[in-house]
């Protein structure tokens, strides 16, 4: 492997995936560094998830090579791994009747010592955090009668309890309403802000993402097209050759970051 910066989280080197004889990533070359907040952008089966899955050591590459934190990451045990890095996923469910607390609770594990409960501290942590997402007043619920936006807070609260350097979102925001979208997304950002949380996100809306992102990655048919700053690759040429479509980008004066409005190509239409 080449040397690596030290603020380098992960790097990939040639990773490629694919189911049976199928690629459906790769190969891939990308450095992620710290304090930042990547936004992993795409049309459907552009291998965002499974990109994520890789990150997070849920699938193992076909080919090629990660290094997480400046070790292969086929050597961090699952514990030294939850101690850094959180995920949140697509679809969060728990078959069991465990309390929202209780799930929540769960964010701090990784962290005890074998045999020990949690200390104040822990409890103090877990109060901020569900406080701070607005489920409070859900923590003797059951997880399992709460409703998909219901869970999937408690699935960002859990998370967020488990004080990560490092939190990967796989579309965590897309069963929640617009104003519970953006309370959990700027609770995220203010981490990152502080230099207390990298963030890896896959988003669908562009619009959410040009708001909260530094960086975006597109990805099309499981290759790499495009990387950098949101000022210099949210554009309409690059979102026209990605998702197939007209768009228009432009600085929102209101929300004070780019926006895009898009239709349909007039003749496909």
């Amino acid at each position: 492997m080449t040397s690596h910066c030290s603020d380098t989280l992960w790097s990939l080197e040639q990773v490629c995936f694919g189911y049976g004889e199928k690629e459906v990533l790769g190969p891939l070359d990308l450095s992620l560094r710290a304090g930042h907040f990547y936004g992993i952008l795409g049309p459907n089966g552009s291998g965002k998830t499974t990109l994520l899955d890789l990150l997070c050591r849920l699938l193992r590459p076909a080919g090629g090579a990660i290094v997480f934190g400046g070790r292969p990451l086929d050597s961090w045990n699952g514990r030294e791994l939850a101690q850094r890095l959180a995920l949140v996923p697509q679809d969060f469910s728990v078959r069991f009747g465990f309390t929202v607390r209780e799930v929540v609770e769960m964010g701090r594990h990784p962290h005890l010592p074998r045999f020990s409960g949690l200390s104040r501290q822990d409890y103090q942590l877990v109060d901020q955090v569900m406080e701070e997402l607005a489920i409070t007043a859900l923590g003797s619920r059951p997880v399992t009668r709460l409703s998909g936006g219901e869970k999937q807070r408690v699935a960002v609260a859990r998370a967020l309890a488990q004080n990560p350097e490092v939190l990967v979102l796989d579309e965590a925001t897309s069963n929640l309403d617009i104003y519970h979208s953006l309370s959990i997304l700027e609770a995220i950002r203010r981490r990152v802000n502080k230099g207390k949380l990298t963030v890896v996100a896959a988003i669908h809306d562009l619009n959410l993402a040009g708001f909260f992102c530094d960086r975006m990655i597109f990805l099309r048919h499981g290759a790499l097209l495009h990387q950098g700053r949101v000022t210099d690759v949210l554009e309409s040429s690059i979102i026209r050759e990605v998702y197939g479509v007209e768009a228009e980008v432009r600085r929102d004066c209101f929300s004070g970051c780019q926006q895009v409005s898009y239709r349909l190509d007039a003749e496909e239409a």
